[in-house]
């Protein structure tokens, strides 16, 4: 990852090709899912102290997609902001059908 991207259209396509394995992809599905249904529960029940937890929930299912299965290092720590916007970029498109949950 020697290029250094400057906007997030030139950042999403390399953030796909870090996402072939379908296993990986469904880990960060699942975490962005448990991050929205967790964020709800803890407005619903005014428990604020639930949202510390998401970014553990989050970044956590999907650091162990790629150190797993992809056998690469995430580009959250070179792309921060870019790759919150991409992980859910990526989860709307799987929504929408537009990425399909493939190899």
């Amino acid at each position: 990852m020697s290029e250094r991207y400057k906007t997030f259209t030139d950042f999403y396509p390399f953030y796909l090709s870090q996402h072939q394995d379908s296993r990986c992809r469904g880990l960060h599905y699942f975490g962005s899912i448990l991050v929205i249904l967790l964020a709800i529960c803890s407005v619903l029940t005014q428990s604020y102290y639930l949202l510390f937890l998401l970014p553990l929930v989050g970044y956590g299912f999907a650091w162990i997609g790629h150190y797993v299965f992809e056998k690469n290092r995430p580009a959250t720590f070179s792309y921060p902001f870019y790759s919150f916007l991409a992980d859910w970029v990526m989860f709307a498109q799987f929504v929408r059908c537009i990425l399909k949950f493939e190899k």
